[in-house]
């Protein structure tokens, strides 16, 4: 197994943190500083920061309603980290993100599979969020978020774009850029003054309330799973 799956299968992290954590000497296997493609075994003493690591948890599949304020880190040096938040006994970590200003639904796992499979962005999976900006948008201008709007040098993906009333429309993506729908916004002259997320796939937020955190059901987690336990095998 490579190294980066051992670690995220211990629930510590994604694959893609694993290897940040590898690359940063933070990683030994058996007394020695471990190298990206590491293959280990049963027998083999993976440590993290000098902490020994073991076998693999239970699978956790968590959705969360996050504040507006709430950091989406699992770095515990951080103040108002989600983790902190939730204060779920095993260790998990958020699936991407929101912004610090942004709220709405987010999941946490400590499968780093699925981690990567969900924020893969050639799988184009669904995300719906919930804006209001600072003034009546114009039918115009929805019409331009949803073919696409030039932010950090390049063209969004075209989106799904309905209004709700003057200021506030539904908007669903299939591209997770830095802060894109708050780019999008400023690039036709709007702020946006509230965002809230309220699906991934086929996970909405409902009417969980604001702080509060659930398990996923088995037929959302199924869901969720059919192409990364594919992406899991190879």
């Amino acid at each position: 197994m490579r190294l980066n799956k051992f670690i995220s299968e211990t629930g510590m992290c994604s694959r893609r943190q694993a290897d940040q954590w590898i690359e940063a000497g933070r990683v030994t296997c058996n007394g020695l500083p471990a190298a990206l493609g590491t293959q280990v075994g049963s027998n083999d003493e993976i440590r993290v920061d000098g902490r020994l690591i073991g076998a693999k948890k239970p699978p956790i599949y968590l959705a969360l309603n996050k504040p507006v304020g709430i950091t989406c880190t699992s770095e515990a040096h951080i103040d108002g980290n989600i983790i902190d938040l939730i204060g779920h006994p095993e260790r998990i970590f958020p699936i991407g993100r929101l912004d610090k200003d942004s709220e709405g639904l987010i999941l946490l796992t400590n499968d780093g599979d699925i981690v990567n499979e969900i924020l893969r962005s050639e799988n184009d999976h669904e995300k719906e969020y919930l804006v209001t900006v600072d003034r009546p948008i114009t039918d115009l201008s929805l019409a331009m978020l949803a073919g696409g709007v030039r932010i950090m040098g390049i063209m969004t993906k075209p989106a799904q774009v309905t209004r709700i009333d003057a200021a506030k429309f539904r908007i669903i993506l299939t591209q997770g850029l830095n802060r894109q729908i708050r780019r999008m916004c400023s690039a036709l002259g709007y702020k946006a003054r509230r965002l809230q997320r309220v699906r991934i796939m086929n996970v909405t937020l409902g009417d969980l309330p604001v702080g509060e955190w659930r398990d996923l059901t088995p037929d959302e987690i199924a869901g969720l799973m059919p192409t990364a336990r594919q992406a899991a095998r190879t």
